[in-house]
């Protein structure tokens, strides 16, 4: 059976790499909608789902689908749209515990389960300068919540709370719940 991973994500495929899964990256076409409220794992949960059957058929192959978000205060946090928003995501995580919320979807033959994970993260206070030195990088820019913590943001992180797959963008113990078995690790 073949495993179909439905993310451009070079970090996704890290994850699922160092794993020990053979997968093929077919990157899903769907567009992501704007948080609508409520519940973020929900809303993590629903755009996986989508990305999953956008990717594939699941016949003869299973196909991952994945979405992360950054709650604070209530907010979801996605990708900057540019570094002046990225800046502003910075300076209103700084010195705060936020949520990393991670929905996975797994389309089979089967059918399509799914669900989502969080993780809880904390930035020390960021300096202005430095906020806008690692903006400047471009990193930010396609990370939810405008930072990489498996990158150079991983000097601002001071605490987790649970499972690092989570916030990087594929929790490997969810998924291994999704998975049919001939395939879990």
């Amino acid at each position: 059976m073949r495993l179909v991973l439905a993310s451009s994500s070079p970090r996704r495929a890290a994850i699922l790499r160092a794993a020990g899964y053979d997968f093929e990256i077919r990157p899903s076409g769907t567009d992501e909608w704007p948080y609508p409220g409520g519940d973020p794992g929900e809303y993590t949960r629903s755009l996986a789902e989508a990305k999953a059957a956008e990717a594939g058929d699941g016949v003869g192959e299973v196909v991952v689908g994945a979405d992360t978000v950054v709650v604070i205060d209530g907010s979801v946090l996605g990708k900057p749209g540019d570094p002046d928003e990225a800046a502003a995501m910075l300076r209103r995580l700084s010195g705060r515990t936020h949520e990393v919320v991670t929905g996975v979807a797994v389309r089979d033959g089967t059918g399509l389960r799914s669900g989502h994970a969080r993780t809880r993260l904390t930035l020390r206070a960021l300096e202005e300068g430095e906020i806008r030195l690692y903006v400047a990088t471009g990193e930010p820019l396609d990370k939810a919540g405008a930072y990489a913590y498996q990158g150079a943001a991983a000097r601002f992180v001071t605490r987790v709370e649970g499972d690092a797959d989570t916030v990087i963008g594929l929790p490997m113990a969810l998924l291994r719940e999704l998975l049919p078995p001939e395939l879990r690790r």
